[in-house]
């Protein structure tokens, strides 16, 4: 298929670690700097390859931890460079420090997180636990569920971080296992039309060798309040920013993902499921089930985290007589899923009181299957018509 630019798009097989590693390396980053960890490893190894082959002209600076990663990437920020990491778990948790010190000044780094549980129990398995430690680190987070999407927001991250409005720092989810590591076709387009899309980044460097400064001076309370108040603005208005470069991106690439949330079977649906990450595509093969069962049923599906996209999901549960959430987290303290909670808060002052439904499911690397997800639909639909219902179930052991 010829892209009408200089070189044809090209169809590979790739498992999402491998799409995300061919996305930053049409990026152009000028630093890469990570730091590996399972289930991430293959990332860094494709992007190492690459710069041995010669296509990935970044530098590539290798450290002792995670932590020292982003620390890195904030000079080269700083300096004016695009940059890139990897990482998921302790080594998420390690660079939590710098990564809440690089949202505060508004530099615009990407990152991927393959999420996996956090330990413990020690588990190099799949589960959203560390992305949801990270949800206030004040970070733009988007979740994918294929490999075409993992390689499709990489590139959107860097045009939305380094959108002149926003500058912020965001990281690009997916599952560890069930994406990073499963293959399907990725369309990879050429470098000319991605730098069609994503021209180089002007940034007005902060340091000059010539020149003394020091960052991350102690800051009098008025401006390190300024400080927070302008980056809660800019956060805000990624929402409509993120649906703004999706639709250039669509009109270019020819896909879409229908920007902060991606609604299935919806116009009609009297039960609502939300979900996050590679889980929706098991959903919609649920929904699809139980519609020729005669359920009304549909599917939302949450692709923007960070900032949550308060006003599309009300809009999307409008119609809904009762919804069920799928965590694949635990919210501690609140014996619920992160999800639930976002929801709830989302819904205050809307006036939309229906049945909450959560369920639980898929943790420590455990898979979410078809049958679990049409029995959470049969309970959200039992308490659509008015019947007691549990707000928590644990699939996996109930």
């Amino acid at each position: 298929m010829n892209d009408g630019l200089k070189s044809p798009s090209k169809i590979k097989v790739l498992d999402g670690n491998r799409a995300a590693a061919h996305a930053v390396t049409l990026c152009k980053p000028d630093v890469v700097c990570a730091y590996p960890i399972t289930p991430q490893t293959d990332i860094l190894e494709t992007l190492y390859t690459f710069h041995a082959e010669g296509v990935l002209k970044a530098e590539m600076v290798e450290v002792e931890s995670e932590h020292s990663a982003m620390g890195v990437l904030r000079g080269a920020a700083l300096a004016g460079g695009r940059t890139f990491t990897a990482t998921n778990s302790q080594g998420l948790a390690l660079m939590y420090e710098n990564c809440i010190y690089n949202a505060t000044v508004r530099l615009p780094v990407v990152m991927v997180n393959v999420c996996r549980e956090m330990a413990a129990p020690h588990a190099v398995t799949a589960g959203e636990q560390d992305i949801m430690m990270f949800k206030e680190a004040g970070w733009i987070q988007i979740h994918a569920r294929s490999c075409q999407e993992i390689f499709d927001s990489v590139i959107i991250a860097y045009k939305l971080a380094e959108d002149p409005e926003i500058r912020i720092p965001v990281v690009v989810c997916y599952d560890g296992y069930f994406l990073s590591h499963q293959w399907e076709p990725v369309e990879i387009p050429s470098q000319e039309k991605v730098d069609q899309f994503l021209p180089p980044m002007k940034m007005s460097p902060s340091v000059d060798p010539e020149t003394a400064l020091t960052f991350g001076p102690f800051l009098p309370p008025d401006l390190g309040t300024e400080y927070r108040y302008k980056q809660c603005i800019a956060t805000e208005m990624a929402k409509t920013k993120l649906e703004e470069i999706e639709k250039d991106f669509q009109e270019l690439f020819g896909r879409g993902y229908g920007g902060q949330i991606e609604e299935y079977r919806t116009e009609d649906a009297d039960i609502i499921l939300m979900a996050l990450g590679s889980c929706a595509g098991t959903a919609m093969v649920a929904v699809d089930k139980k519609r020729e069962e005669g359920i009304k049923v549909g599917l939302v599906r949450v692709r923007m985290f960070r900032p949550f996209p308060r006003e599309r999901v009300v809009e999307a549960l409008k119609n809904g007589k009762a919804v069920g959430v799928i965590d694949r987290n635990v919210c501690f303290g609140w014996n619920c899923g992160n999800l639930l909670m976002e929801l709830k808060a989302a819904l205050y002052g809307s006036g939309k009181n229906v049945p909450l439904l959560n369920f639980i499911c898929g943790l420590c690397g455990s898979d979410i299957t078809i049958e679990q997800i049409e029995k959470a639909i049969d309970m959200t639909a039992t308490a659509a018509k008015g019947t007691p219902y549990k707000e928590v179930t644990w699939l996996d052991i109930e």
